[in-house]
């Protein structure tokens, strides 16, 4: 009990401290009421008792996967990374620590899947990137005005639309695989010219050919 009290009385010391030098510190160690430093970063584990500590409210993806707040990103490093925390704290490890402890693991598990997922697909990357700089997403409608584009997409759903059939569909499959990554590419120069709101409109564009993509891997399955 006094030991619990020394190390709240020490955090306590410690957040004084760091508000003087204008840092923000992070909650106690929930286990042995350690002081801890703030961050949203990678899962944190207690320096005294080695406890795993709870995921930030709303990390940063990009910082917990260790990349650069940017469109490009290296697709195998974001592999290592994600591989690395996975081993780190998989529920699999955890089975026999306190019941809180495999609760922050799960959670730390499936913040870590999000990220992954979220930063590897261009079009969640580029709208989380929107979202970071305060940017709402585009709408359907936003698309409206551009109508070569708009019959583009209407041709594609046409043949969709069609009986199936094998030649078809590789056709579309290919053309769908070409514009997402003109679309990528346009983005990616977009975004590196913090040209926002073009990047909002491209993105736009992506999110038809997602669905495009959707309904052609509908259309695969055996019926």
């Amino acid at each position: 009990m006094r030991a619990a009290l020394r190390a709240r009385l020490g955090w306590a010391r410690r957040a004084l401290r760091g508000a003087a030098l204008g840092r923000a510190p992070g909650p106690p160690c929930w286990s042995c009421g350690a002081a801890l430093p703030g961050g949203d970063g990678p899962p944190r584990f207690c320096p005294g008792c080695r406890a795993l500590q709870p995921p930030a409210p709303r990390p940063d993806l990009f910082r917990l996967m260790d990349c650069d707040r940017s469109f490009r990103i290296d697709p195998e490093q974001l592999q290592r990374r994600f591989r690395s925390l996975q081993r780190a704290v998989h529920p699999d490890r955890f089975g026999q620590r306190p019941p809180k402890e495999q609760y922050y693991s799960e959670q730390h598990s499936s913040l870590i899947n999000k990220a992954y997922k979220t930063l590897l697909n261009p079009l969640s990357r580029g709208l989380y990137l929107l979202e970071l700089s305060g940017v709402e997403p585009a709408q359907e409608t936003d698309c409206d005005a551009d109508s070569a584009f708009l019959m583009e997409i209407m041709e594609i759903n046409e043949k969709l639309a069609e009986p199936k059939n094998k030649d078809n569909l590789e056709e579309v499959e290919n053309l769908i695989k070409v514009k997402q990554e003109e679309l990528t590419r346009e983005v990616t120069a977009a975004f590196e010219r913090d040209d926002l709101q073009e990047a909002k409109k491209l993105l736009a564009k992506m999110k038809y050919f997602a669905n495009l993509e959707d309904k052609l891997k509908a259309k695969k399955i055996p019926s």
